[in-house]
């Protein structure tokens, strides 16, 4: 697809439509983007623009050369085929969720989110087939004019394709879900990076993670990923990516996740539930955005971030306002104060210079499940110290006094973690008895 030209296109219902979030999307899967076109009207249930700018649109393509038309709107699948039929031959039209499914499709490279690309890809398709069976029997083929050949057993393929992969991302999810409770009982705290897409989450992470090896944890945690890359590039992380961060005293794996993005539908949203989960389930969500953004920018962005996490989210959320670099400190301030209803107390930072990150990882200590305070008296056997050591690696340790017939240890730690150490203390003294 590489070098493909396409026109992008956008209706708005009122004001002036912009076309810079649709160029960039097309851009990143892979389109020479060679001409535009907006219109400003409420929508024609035939074309979803006015048929006459549809004409527009069609000598647009003709002039420019291009291959595909890219449409900010959604389309219906009638307005998919009757925007194709007005195109020259071997035209496409590309509605927003097609292309986003495009890019998602192209940066798929575990199996879970090969399988979440794949099961939105069927949503999306389902009731486009119930279309395609209402042309087919008009003996109207719509062929390659956005909605693909017929087949009168599709609808029923769709269905148990979609069931079947269900089950395969349940499954994942299962095994995901006892993953978060042993890293939790081995004492770590979940930090999730959510945010809109482009947003420098990548960036951020690597400088939490910059001077730490995943190696140290391997054996422990084989599922640690190396670093996400980071691109000015939308959708760069599709998967999840989790490293440990050195915030301080706590014990935190780092996951950054799939960039929002705004105007998804549900079932889109849904289909990459099992990805989610990481965010949903974590035990603090670093809400990330670009504070070099206009506020207008910065407060829709926000909005839909909320949106996507309002419904299952269980952790507090701190907002972090990266790229500071960008901004001088007097807007900088002015952005905060108009923030304020979406954004309490954000921080700002830029994970590119390392800016502020010393009062992000303080912040993150400060969010985070409290610890609890402990006093364990260890009798001195063979294993004392293993036990020792083994706090010392969970949680951390205040105070250590040591005698011939007893070690006094005091700690803080996740409340799993105290359990556990009770009940190691118990059986060193069971053992001395």
């Amino acid at each position: 697809m590489t070098g493909t030209k396409a026109v992008v296109a956008k209706r708005v219902d009122a004001g002036t439509a912009d076309l810079e979030e649709i160029t960039d999307l097309a851009n990143a899967a892979g389109y020479d983007v060679v001409g535009s076109l907006t219109q400003t009207r409420e929508e024609d249930a035939a074309y979803g623009f006015g048929k006459g700018k549809v004409d527009e649109l069609a000598a647009l393509v003709r002039e420019t050369g291009a291959t595909t038309v890219v449409v900010d709107n959604r389309l219906g699948p009638y307005q998919t085929y009757n925007i194709g039929q007005k195109l020259p031959e071997r035209a496409e039209v590309v509605d927003r969720f097609t292309l986003i499914l495009d890019i998602f499709g192209q940066r798929a490279q575990t199996r879970k989110a090969q399988l979440q690309v794949e099961l939105a890809e069927l949503r999306y398709e389902l009731p486009r087939a119930a279309a395609k069976a209402s042309l087919a029997k008009r003996d109207e083929r719509p062929g390659f004019m956005g909605l693909g050949e017929y087949d009168e057993s599709r609808e029923r393929d769709i269905k148990a394709q979609i069931s079947n992969i269900k089950q395969e991302l349940d499954a994942i999810a299962d095994k995901e879900e006892t993953r978060r409770a042993e890293r939790r009982e081995s004492g770590f705290d979940l930090v999730a990076l959510a945010g809109y897409t482009n947003a420098g989450k990548s960036t951020l992470m690597r400088r939490l993670a910059a001077d730490l090896d995943v190696d140290e944890n391997e054996e422990l945690h084989p599922d640690l990923d190396t670093t996400a890359e980071s691109e000015d590039m939308l959708f760069t992380t599709l998967g999840t990516t989790t490293r440990r961060a050195d915030t301080g005293m706590r014990n935190v794996l780092l996951t950054d996740t799939v960039g929002f993005i705004s105007d998804l539908p549900h079932w889109l949203v849904e289909s990459f539930q099992s990805t989610l989960d990481s965010v949903y389930r974590a035990d603090l969500v670093l809400l990330v955005v670009d504070a070099s953004e206009s506020v207008q920018e910065i407060r829709e962005k926000l909005v839909t971030c909320h949106d996507t996490l309002y419904e299952r989210n269980e952790a507090p959320i701190v907002t972090v306002l990266n790229k500071i670099d960008k901004v001088d400190d007097e807007k900088l301030e002015e952005k905060m104060q108009a923030l304020t209803a979406l954004a309490p107390s954000p921080v700002a930072v830029s994970g590119l210079t390392g800016e502020n990150v010393d009062e992000l990882c303080r912040r993150i200590e400060a969010e985070l499940p409290a610890w609890h305070e402990e006093r364990l008296m260890l009798p001195m056997t063979d294993e004392t110290m293993s036990v020792v050591s083994w706090i010392h690696d969970h949680g951390h340790v205040d105070e250590e006094e040591y005698t011939d017939e007893n070690v006094l240890i005091d700690f803080k730690a996740r409340p799993e973690i105290v359990e556990k150490a009770r009940s190691k203390a118990a059986d060193l003294s069971v053992a001395t008895n």
